[in-house]
Parts: structure tokens; sequence; C-alpha cells
């Protein structure tokens, strides 16, 4: 039987996106390839090995690329118009990929470097990828915002995360501004830095790169972007403990939407409010794991409002009974 709402939400056949699919696919063999160079290349840039750079980007294109693939299958409507930013999302990102790799097989550094007229050249496009591709994730989570998908908690969930992660990629401009040191040379071969208060290419965490003596603003820019899988990936976990609830009936709360509802706000807002706390803390110098006690101050606000927020989010309002209702009337 049909729906008698003509404004019901319906959740529409999904259908893959082939450039952001074949990017993905491509950078899971970069990712190989990278890996097997940082075992037999025993080249070191910037403190780390130098296959480590494309290796990093490509599982994170991996996850970001398939985040927003399903979130593209999911517009009902402007679906061409989704279309084209995913693709212009695709091209952009790739073409950063390339220029990447090219300058790790060069043996130098792709980021911040103005060596010489090529280096600069190569760093200025990809500058301007990175601009297209930040305006093409903005008309996508203008398009997720405007459309009608999915139950109400999964849509306001697929509309946050990409707004948090627009957001997360932004913290990306700050990186290309120059440093204190910088500032004092004429015409210097690298302007711009990932680290703040210490050098690129100090002491740093393992994998990850990030440094452990000063602020570093790639971990709010990663955490950021991310949003884009982990905040779907809450109410897909949250509606899947709902249909448990019968099994479990301290779960049972969740088979409310309203409640699912109130969580994804509660979860994005609490997501937000850290990557702005992650931003904070690595302009003022300070490595992630040695937080200072403002920092610490302002951890545990989050943590404590965001709990609050929590146990407010998970109380469900009672429906009167009839009975009561009549008794409360007279």
């Amino acid at each position: 039987m049909s729906s008698s709402n003509p404004r019901a939400r319906t959740t529409p056949p999904l259908r893959p996106h082939r450039p952001l699919i074949w990017f993905v696919a491509s950078m899971g063999v970069l990712a190989l390839v990278s890996a097997v160079g940082i075992a037999v290349d025993d080249r070191v840039l910037v403190g780390v090995p130098i296959w480590t750079k494309p290796f990093k980007f490509s599982v994170s294109f991996i996850a970001y690329g398939l985040s927003l693939a399903w979130m593209l299958s999911l517009l009902p409507r402007r679906r061409r118009a989704g279309w084209w930013a995913g693709t212009v999302v695709a091209v952009a990102s790739a073409v950063e990929m390339v220029l990447i790799t090219l300058q790790v097989i060069r043996g130098t550094q792709s980021h911040f470097n103005r060596a010489t007229p090529f280096d600069g050249a190569v760093f200025q496009v990809m500058g301007l990828t990175v601009a297209v591709l930040w305006l093409s994730a903005l008309a996508i989570a203008v398009l997720l915002l405007r459309a009608r998908i999915l139950d109400r908690a999964m849509a306001w969930a697929v509309r946050l995360s990409s707004l948090i992660a627009l957001a997360g990629m932004a913290v990306g401009f700050l990186m290309v501004r120059p440093t204190p040191e910088q500032l004092t040379v004429d015409d210097p071969p690298v302007v711009g830095a990932h680290s703040v208060g210490v050098p690129d290419g100090g002491p740093s965490m393992p994998l990850t790169g990030w440094a452990t003596t000063g602020g570093d603003l790639r971990i709010a820019h990663f955490f950021g972007m991310h949003a884009l899988q982990l905040l779907p990936l809450l109410l897909i976990v949250l509606t899947a403990l709902a249909a448990r609830s019968a099994r479990f009936p301290v779960l049972a709360r969740l088979a409310d939407e309203q409640v699912r509802l109130r969580l994804a706000f509660t979860a994005s807002a609490t997501y937000a409010a850290a990557l702005v706390l992650l931003t904070w803390q690595a302009l003022r110098g300070q490595a992630l794991l040695a937080p200072d006690a403002t920092t610490l101050a302002a951890a545990g606000a989050v943590v404590l409002l965001g709990g609050a927020a929590t146990a407010l989010s998970l109380r469900t309002v009672p429906v009167a009974s009839p009975a009561r209702t009549e008794e409360v009337t007279a």
C-alpha cells in the first residue's frame, strides 16, 4: 500500500558514484605501493620515511571517498548536480595525489615547497586543487542539507558530519601561513608548516607523524575530515542497537526516532567542540599528549556538557494514557 503522506521520506536506490569509486580503487593501489616504498626505500623526508605521506593521504582518501560516494547515492533529487560535484572532488583529489607522488619520486617536499620555480608551481597547483575540492564539498553539503533522506536522525548525522568535515578541511588553510622563523628570511625555500612552535620534522608520534613537542594542525584537520565517517557510523550503531531492544530493554529508548535525533545533534555538537579544542590547542603550540591545565579544563567541560546532553537526549517524553488525560482534565 502506498503512503498517503506525500512528504513521506523514502530511501532512494543506491547508485554508486563511479568516478569516486574508481578514485578510491586507485588510492587502494597507491596505499599498497606506498607501504612497499616505506619498507624498501630508505629515504627520509622531514623526519619520516619519504613514502609516509602518500600512504597516509591515500588511506584517508579511501575513507573519505567511500563516505562521500554513499552520501551522494542518497540524494533523491538534484542527483546530477551531486554527481558533478562528486566528480570534481574525485578529479581534484586525484591531481593532488599525483603531485604528492611525483614529489616523492623526485625526493623532495610537496607541501610548502618553493625551493625552485617547479616546486613552487607544484605547490600552487596543489593549493588550487584543495580550494576546488573544498568548494565542491561545500556544494555537496548544501545539497544534503536540502534533501529529504533517510530517517531524520541519520539525515542530520549525514548533514552535520559533512559540515564538520568542511571545517576540518578548512584547518588546512591555516598551515600555509609563514612561520615567524620563515618571515625573517628573504625568499625562504619553504613557506608554511604543519607544526606550530616547533619546526616540521622534529620528534613525532609513530605512524601519524604528529609533533610531540609542539602543536600540530594535522590533528584537527584529520579529526574534522573524518566526522564524515564517524557520525553516520554512530547512528548506524544506535539503529542496530535499537533493533535489539526486545532482548535488551535498556536499549528500548533508542527505538524512538526522536531520541536518536537528539543524540545525533548532541554527538555533532560535541564533535564540533572537540574540533575547535584541537585546533586551539595546536595554534597555542601545544602537543596533543601534553595539554596544559587550560586545555584540560576545556576538554573536561566538553566531556561534561556532552555527557549531560547525552543523558538529556536519552529521556523520552511519556505519553499520557486516556484515563490519565481525563483525570487531569477533570
